[in-house]
């Protein structure tokens, strides 16, 4: 967006960081906008969101949200991915990824309700979440005006922002600069940058914040029991539970245990490589639990093509694609695979795995009582034989016509009695 375009009130997604600190007054300076802080709580933990009401207006914002969003966050955001099954490139469980759509649907909503004509993020110019911000934005009220500062700014660096804060009398807590680059929610903690670059380091372990080391973890394993309705988890070890502070109790028993690491180089969207590093304890669990009991309740078409899905959805999630009409009709497919994933699945956890134990469901599709049926109620042997038949029918008529003129088909062994021994 230009320069010259005339903004008025802008509604900028705040976290209280240096970055966005300093966005404030540089909004007001170069827009001559009143500017509206919003801070969304998913989740990140109390110390990131203590005084951050005082510390947005001592930068100039005229107004302050501070929204508790982690029941939405958990109900119609994690939990509808973790039913899908999406995981990014096979290990990254999107952590960051489903955040955005969330946090960039409350700033529309309080732009909308506070009239003002623009929305501003503190995303680079060269990551994943600026497009997931924007995306949002478009989907829900393309009328507004998007301002993204780092790709406006001459800010490069962290003492360029100290510089610029204390021009402006931004209130900024000098505290030692991390080498990592952090996102945190109720969902996972992510690290990225530092030795980190180098994907042929190892990760330092004071660089994880939330799980156990592995070698660290209790000797004795833990035995969870997690019950699901319709794909929804319920309960954690027989006690009810909200889908929020089911997440958290879950995060409590993986961390403890160092569930949920992962190490990955993945393709951002932008068409670069990154390497993240991130920790998911209690969606880990999750995933595997519910993983198990669909292996239970689904038939093997429907079990396949949901695992053939799950990639495309998880792209959508990982793209910022969340408001798309694509992306709300495979979640209507997934709605109707999970009217029978109810039951409960039993996991072990030890040093960092997730063990699946049992699992149970009266909509189980594995039936010990079928073996005392007549042979012809559910399963003859002899029909086997036509089966068989017709299932590599094309395999054999290449066959015929490979052997119809004396030949051989191109898989039958060689004829040894053509070779000498010395």
């Amino acid at each position: 967006m230009s320069k010259k375009q005339k903004v008025n009130k802008v509604v900028l997604a705040y976290s209280g960081g240096l970055d966005t600190s300093v966005i404030v007054p540089w909004l007001k300076e170069n827009y001559g906008c009143e500017v509206i802080a919003f801070c969304a709580d998913i989740g990140q933990g109390g110390e990131e969101l203590s005084g951050l009401e005082k510390k947005a207006l001592d930068s100039g914002a005229s107004k302050v949200y501070v929204e508790d969003l982690r029941h939405e966050f958990a109900k119609d955001f994690l939990m509808p991915m973790m039913q899908s099954g999406a995981i990014y490139e096979r290990q990254y469980l999107l952590g960051t990824s489903i955040a955005r759509p969330l946090i960039a649907k409350w700033q529309v909503a309080i732009a909308e309700a506070e009239g003002a004509d623009a929305v501003a993020h503190g995303a680079t110019g060269k990551g994943n979440d600026q497009v997931r911000f924007e995306l949002t934005y478009k989907a829900l009220n393309p009328t507004l005006k998007v301002i993204a500062p780092w790709r406006e700014w001459d800010i490069r660096s962290r003492e360029d922002a100290l510089a610029y804060a204390k021009k402006h009398n931004v209130p900024v807590v000098h505290t030692e600069k991390s080498i990592y680059s952090r996102d945190r929610n109720m969902w996972h903690l992510s690290h990225e940058g530092g030795i980190l670059e180098n994907p042929a380091n190892e990760p330092e372990e004071p660089m994880f914040q939330w799980t156990t080391s592995p070698e660290n973890a209790p000797d004795e394993p833990e035995v969870v029991k997690i019950d699901f309705e319709k794909g929804i988890p319920v309960a954690v070890n027989d006690v009810s539970l909200p889908p929020a502070a089911l997440i958290e109790k879950l995060n409590e028993l993986g961390a403890k245990h160092g569930v949920g690491r992962v190490d990955l180089v993945e393709n951002r969207l932008v068409g670069m490589k990154s390497r993240g590093v991130y920790e998911t304890p209690g969606g880990t669990i999750l995933y595997a639990a519910h993983r198990e009991l669909e292996s239970l309740t689904l038939d093997r078409d429907t079990l396949h093509y949901k695992e053939e899905m799950a990639v495309r959805y998880a792209e959508l999630v990982y793209y910022g694609k969340w408001y798309t009409f694509l992306r709300e009709a495979l979640q209507s497919f997934v709605e109707k695979t999970q009217e029978t994933v109810t039951g409960w699945v039993k996991v072990k956890l030890y040093k960092g795995n997730v063990i699946v134990v049992g699992r149970s469901s009266l909509e189980s599709l594995y039936r010990e009582d079928f073996a005392t049926f007549g042979k012809e109620d559910v399963y003859d042997q002899s029909d086997a034989v036509g089966f068989i038949t017709l299932f590599g029918l094309q395999m054999k008529v290449r066959a015929m016509m490979e052997v119809s003129d004396g030949g051989k088909t191109r898989y039958s062994a060689p004829d040894y009695s053509k070779f000498k021994r010395d």
